[in-house]
């Protein structure tokens, strides 16, 4: 193994620490001291994204080769980044209504709604809905029409649990992946098996409820941040703010692996 290795290469240049650090531009004036905090707590969240999305494509890959237990080691980490992003909406609630009201009128027309990252990820769980992505670049839009083409987490997941020998319906498997995924009582009768007989598979599954679970805890938690913050004023960017937010709560992601909770 050779041991040469770049001496011109640091810390700071390796990370773009100095680009990185550049990119916080705050547009009240003064600045407003809280605009710093608003901008480094959405830019991180665009890093976990990033992260996420990447997680999720090898989580697929993973899952599609059969390779459980690198698929577990997966899924428990895209389960802990949605911990953090989760546990970052506490800083967000550091700051008060008034002391965001002191910079708000600056950000325009900008809303986190037209994160692309986000309706990426939620492409990737499976959301089929051409709505999602009307507003973003023409570029973007052709991104997420390529990921909503193809398998979501969910039909990976299947894909994997038929490649161990369980019978799926052929409308299910063989189905436009462009379209969404509905409920099935016959996957949900496989599932059932899945648990009382075949371990690993159980606990994929039971991964997925994590993550399920960990996106609704993000989503119900940024509702009641901005409801704190705003209360029912409409969002930045024309949205209608909680009422949007809220219309997104308890609708699980996976619904057949929570249908098959009170057959056990």
């Amino acid at each position: 193994m050779s041991n040469e290795f770049d001496s011109a290469l640091t810390y700071s240049s390796y990370l773009a620490i100095d680009e990185l650090l550049a990119l916080q531009k705050p547009l009240s004036t003064g600045p407003e001291h809280d605009e710093m905090l608003f901008i480094i707590i959405h830019q991180t969240y665009e890093l976990w994204f990033k992260q996420l999305i990447h997680e999720f494509f090898e989580a697929q890959r993973a899952l599609e080769s059969g390779n459980t237990h690198y698929a577990l080691a997966i899924l428990g980490r895209i389960r802990t980044i949605m911990k953090v992003c989760v546990a970052q909406v506490d800083i967000l609630e550091t700051m008060t209504p008034l002391q965001f009201n002191a910079f708000r009128g600056f950000l325009s027309s900008s809303s986190g709604f037209q994160s692309a990252q986000f309706r990426k990820v939620e492409a990737i769980l499976g959301r089929r809905d051409s709505r999602m992505s009307s507003h973003l670049p023409p570029e973007v839009q052709s991104e997420i029409a390529g990921i909503t083409s193809r398998n979501s987490l969910w039909d990976s997941f299947l894909d994997y649990l038929q490649a161990r020998g369980y019978t799926l319906p052929h409308e299910v498997i063989s189905r436009d992946k462009s379209i969404a995924y509905e409920s099935n009582p016959l996957v949900q009768d496989v599932l059932l098996t899945v648990h009382k007989q075949d371990p690993e598979s159980s606990m994929v599954s039971e991964r997925l409820v994590d993550i399920d679970e960990g996106i609704q805890e993000w989503r119900y938690r940024h509702v009641k941040m901005v409801e704190r913050t705003i209360g029912k004023k409409p969002g930045t960017g024309g949205s209608s703010g909680v009422e949007y937010l809220a219309s997104t709560l308890f609708n699980p992601i996976f619904k057949d692996l929570w249908e098959i909770r009170s057959r056990f």
